[in-house]
Order: structure tokens, then C-alpha cells, then sequence
């Protein structure tokens, strides 16, 4: 088979495959790219020498047996055959799972995670988000420091163990978005700068230098990035990506990458006949990153909306702590706000930042869908000191709140592993570098960055004790006992009922009303005939919901329809959706 490797620096360049080295030779037609013949198959351990160096992975490497330091491998994806005629799952409609593999289970592995995806269809989900995937270094970890782009993390399966997953979810009419980091690598086991300009000291970005989207070189780093993210969506058959901090994305060129990578991504669509789709992470709130191409915009698909996962989070919890704090001051009217116009700074002053923020959304122009609403994440979850989720400080009656919130506003819902029963083991921050001097680096910054917020150093777990990642696996027992149970059974009627009521899933961003008391703590809102009304208050509220007679869809508590006058009682931390005729 044909080996090849881009290193414009290099002066030599050699394969060593299966013990037996031989030189490659410059590609006349493409600079800076060298190629060879070896015999090779599926399993084939090799790896490339630059100027007589070590032998190291390939930076395109499909797999990585040995972990990111070991030889790469030989992956012939012909080899697996597909079980589940699958011809997608569109993003419009959607409710998104956030799912770690390495502690969706206690034995964290792709094929263990595909044996609980019935729960997810029973609970009503449409697609499972998986967080990084690309090998790290030792067995547990985030995986946002994944190096290999195009490979599986060997612990989790490698990439036979992904194809079962996926064919898995597809059989059970489930679509899977897949995590990419494109904006940083490593640091462990990054060995792209001895392969060529891959990074740059144009830009700089809080993991050090940028990724080279726009020095000298950056046209082979734009296509390594590109070729990776078609191949999860070709060879893996996954439905959507899910792009890590875009924001931290320097690119200077007139053309940005993330246009160039949904141009890219709509034209395999076409090619394969199913909708695909990307998802962005940003705290920019620019509306460009969703507008289409068209109309001048990047042509995202969708975002994560922050804005309202930190508005729901300061009325729930009371935090208003640095970026809360502009949430905090008013958080029903900061709900308010979000769910009616996307965005809660859209070009207003932030001050956690000391500055204007944001820009307006159109939300006659765009659809609700292409922002995703959340209550938990990992990241607002994991980045707490202890990892303490929602259910660690709230009623069960303030959880089903919060879910009825996330899944009956007009965007598409996102939920993270375990939120649905109220899950009561934390989601904590956990390494397993095998660089003791890394590892110690990682545990002290981590100790030291909490410290700054008045946390003792003995309170925050150390990332690199296995017990850490151990406390942060799911507990399935959970959900046959109380609240648990009740709390599931709530997050599986709001989602029925969405999956029910056309005007959930209306795309109308603007048909959306809202009203709300700051002092008496409830929010109310309209969705064409469906109406929510949420009390966070311990004490009941009366809510104005007008004439028109209604009827009870579902209540946390028992609740009767509105009278003649129009009012609607909700006890103390409860919640209930209504239709009006």
C-alpha cells in the first residue's frame, strides 16, 4: 500500500513498517509531501523518521494501539460491514445527550455505552453527543487533549468498538454527534511540530501557540483539519460535530476555516445523501457563525447558547459570581430575555469581561433550532471545584423546573448523562497523564486556580487520583429509587410532549412570550397554544395565564386547570405545561 506523510522541512524522510525501514521520496506534484510502497494490511504497525529521528506516529494516523507515543497502525475500514441502512437524522426536532464514555459506565468503553442506548430511546432523546474520542494519554480522561485526529482512543475500543456504537444508535434510530477539538492538541504526545509548521507564534491561545490557520504552511494544516472532520462523518458514518471553543480559532484569511469546513461538510452531505451537520461552542455571540453562507454568514448549523444555561443557572441556584454576574442582577428577566431573543448580551456592556458584548440575533431571520439550550454541560459540571451537579444543591422539585425550562423552550435541547434521573454522583475533573511531571503541573494549577476563589486545597480532588474519575461514573441503580425515579419519569413526559406538540418544536424564535415575577420568582411563557409556567418560589404562585380555557398536559404537582378568571395556582417549586384552545 501507499504511505505518505506531509513534512516540508524535512530533508529526509523514512518509513519504518513491521521492522523494515526504507527511505520515501519527495512527491513532485505536491510540495512538501513525501510517499512510499510498503506491504501492509489491516493491523500493520508503522511509523516515519524525520531526518534520521525517532519513529513516530503518523500525524494521520487511524489508530493508535499503543497510545499517542506507540507506532501508529494500519486501519482498512472496508473490513467492517454495516449492519443499519441509515439515512439520517436532521438537526431540526432534535434533543442531544452529552455522553462520556469514560464514565457513562464504570467500565468505560464504546461497546459498554452502545449496551445502555435503549435507555436513551426510551427517555425520548434523538441523538447522542459523544465527547472526544481522539487517543490521550494513560486510560481516563476528558478527552480534550486528544492528539491523532483521525483516531480512536485505544482504551475506549479503537475504532471497531466506535463503528459498533454507531451502528448501534443508528439501529435504534439514534444519530451521534462526535466532540472535535480543533484549537489546540496535546500537549502529551503531540508530535505534529517535528512533522511541519502545524502551529504558529502569530496568534497565541490559553494552551500556548495557535493552531496555523493562516501563517506560512496553514493551506496542509486547514486540509489536515478538514480531511479529519469528513472522515468522522464518512468512515464512522456520525451525523453531526460538535466543535470545541471555536472562539480560540485565530484566522486572519479572508476565507475563515469554519466557512471553508461547513462548505466542506454540506458538499459530503450531498454526496452521501443525508443530513449532516456541525455545531459550534463559542462565547462570542456573533450571529455569523450561524447564518448561511448566502447571506454572508459562516454557515454553522447551530451553537451552544451559554447565555441561557447562565440566566436558568443564577435563578435556580442564586449564584451571581464572576460570569453570572450580569445574570444574576435580574434572572427571570435574564430568562426572559434569552428566550425571546437568543442571546443575553447581544452588544451589551458584560461585566465579566469590562466591556460590550455580542451582537443581536435576528429572530425573525433565524430558526430557534440552530441554538442549543442547556441546564447542565460538562464543562459548567466538570469546571466546578467539586464537580457537584444541580441535584447536589437542589429540591427535586427545582430539577423537574429546570427540565421543563431546557425542554419546552424554543431551542434545541441538550441534556448531559445522568441530568435525567437527577443523577447523585458528581462529574469531576480527571487526568491520567503518564508524565509525572505533567501530571503534578496539571494537579497544582488545578489546586492553585481554585485556591483564587476561596476553595482549600484539600477540597478540590486531585485529577489524578483514580478515585476522582471513579466518584464520576454514573450509578444506574439510582434510577428504581426515589427522587430519582420521579425525576426521570418528568424529563420522559416533557420529552413525549415535545415529540407531541408541534408548537415545541416550532421554529419561530419570535413567536415566543414571555412574562415573569422577579420578587414572587415564577416565569410563565406562550409557544404558539402551548403555555409553561415554572415556580421557583417555595411558596405557591398565581400566574395570569388570560381567558382562554386550558387544559393540564402535565404538572409536577397535582394542578387544576385555570378558572373563569384566568389564573393558574402553582405550588412551591413546581411546574406545568398547558394547552389553551
Amino acid at each position: 500500500m501507499q504511505f505518505e506523510v506531509w513534512a516540508p522541512q524535512a530533508g529526509r524522510v523514512t518509513l519504518h513498517c513491521e521492522g523494515a525501514a526504507r527511505a520515501l521520496e519527495l512527491d513532485p506534484e505536491r510540495p512538501g509531501w513525501w510517499w512510499g510502497q510498503a506491504e501492509a494490511t489491516d493491523g500493520t504497525r508503522y511509523g516515519f523518521a524525520v531526518d534520521d529521528g525517532p519513529a513516530l506516529p503518523d500525524p494521520r494516523s487511524r489508530r493508535q494501539p499503543d497510545g499517542p507515543d506507540g507506532l501508529s497502525a494500519v486501519v482498512d475500514h472496508a473490513r467492517y460491514t454495516w449492519r443499519t441502512p441509515w439515512t439520517g437524522r436532521a438537526l431540526p426536532g432534535a434533543v442531544l445527550y452529552e455522553l462520556h464514555v469514560g464514565t457513562y459506565t464504570p467500565e468505560g468503553t464504546l461497546d459498554a455505552a452502545a449496551a445502555r442506548l435503549g435507555h436513551l430511546v426510551e427517555l425520548g432523546v434523538t441523538h447522542v453527543e459523544l465527547m472526544p474520542l481522539c487517543p490521550f494519554p494513560g486510560r481516563h480522561g476528558w478527552g480534550y487533549e486528544g492528539v491523532s485526529l483521525w483516531a480512536v482512543h485505544e482504551p475506549y475500543g479503537g475504532p471497531e468498538a466506535l463503528k459498533r456504537f454507531v451502528d448501534r444508535a443508528h439501529e435504534l434510530g439514534l444519530g451521534v454527534v462526535l466532540d472535535v477539538v480543533h484549537n489546540h492538541l496535546g500537549p502529551s504526545g503531540n508530535y505534529l511540530p517535528m512533522f511541519g509548521p502545524y502551529f504558529t507564534d502569530t496568534h497565541h491561545t490559553p494552551w500556548g501557540s495557535a493552531v496555523n490557520l493562516d501563517a506560512p504552511g496553514s493551506d496542509e494544516v486547514r486540509a489536515y483539519l478538514l480531511g479529519s472532520a469528513l472522515a468522522w462523518l464518512r468512515d464512522y458514518r456520525i451525523d453531526g460535530l460538535r466543535l470545541d471553543a471555536v472562539h480560540a480559532l485565530a484566522d486572519t484569511r479572508a476565507l475563515h476555516f469554519l466557512e471553508e469546513l461547513s462548505t466542506a461538510v454540506d458538499a459530503l452531505a450531498a454526496e452521501l445523501g443525508r443530513p449532516l451537520f456541525l455545531v459550534a461552542e463559542s462565547d462570542l455571540n456573533d450571529p455569523r457563525l450561524i447564518t448561511p453562507r448566502a447571506e454572508g454568514g459562516l454557515g454553522l448549523h447551530a451553537q451552544w447558547n451559554d447565555d441561557f444555561h447562565h440566566a436558568l443557572h443564577t435563578a435556580l441556584t442564586g449564584e451571581s459570581q464572576s460570569y453570572y454576574a450580569d445574570f444574576g442582577q435580574a434572572p427571570f428577566a435574564s430568562i426572559a430575555k434569552t428566550l425571546t431573543g437568543g442571546y443575553f448580551h447581544d452588544g451589551t456592556y458584560s461585566s465579566f469581561r469590562g466591556r460590550a458584548h455580542g451582537r443581536p440575533l435576528d429572530q425573525t431571520r433565524t430558526a430557534a433550532h440552530r441554538l442549543l439550550g442547556y441546564t447542565q454541560t460538562h464543562d459548567q459540571i466538570g469546571n466546578r471545584a467539586r464537580g457537584d451537579r444541580l441535584s447536589a444543591s437542589l429540591s427535586p422539585g427545582l430539577l423537574a423546573c429546570a427540565a421543563t425550562l431546557t425542554l419546552t423552550a424554543p431551542f434545541t435541547p441538550m441534556l448531559f448523562m445522568g441530568e435525567e434521573w437527577g443523577a447523585g454522583t458528581p462529574w469531576q475533573f480527571f487526568t491520567d497523564h503518564t508524565d509525572p511531571d505533567l501530571a503534578e503541573a496539571v494537579r497544582r494549577g488545578r489546586r492553585r486556580e481554585f485556591a483564587e476563589h476561596g476553595w482549600a486545597e484539600e477540597d478540590v480532588p486531585d485529577p489524578q487520583d483514580p478515585a476522582t474519575r471513579d466518584r464520576s461514573c454514573l450509578d444506574w441503580s439510582e434510577l428504581g429509587r426515589e427522587p430519582h425515579a420521579r425525576v426521570l419519569a418528568w424529563y420522559r413526559r416533557l420529552l413525549a410532549l415535545r415529540h407531541e406538540q408541534p408548537d415545541l418544536t416550532d421554529p419561530d424564535l419570535a413567536d415566543t412570550k414571555v412574562a415573569h415575577d422577579e420578587d414572587q420568582r415564577w416565569l410563565a411563557f406562550r409557544r404558539g397554544d402551548v403555555r409553561v409556567a415554572v415556580n421557583l418560589a417555595k411558596s405557591a404562585a398565581a400566574i395570569p395565564l388570560g381567558p382562554r380555557e386550558a387544559r393540564v398536559l402535565a404538572a409536577w404537582e397535582p394542578v387544576r386547570a385555570p378558572g373563569a378568571d384566568g389564573v393558574l395556582h402553582v405550588p412551591g417549586e413546581s411546574c406545568v405545561v398547558l394547552l389553551q384552545s
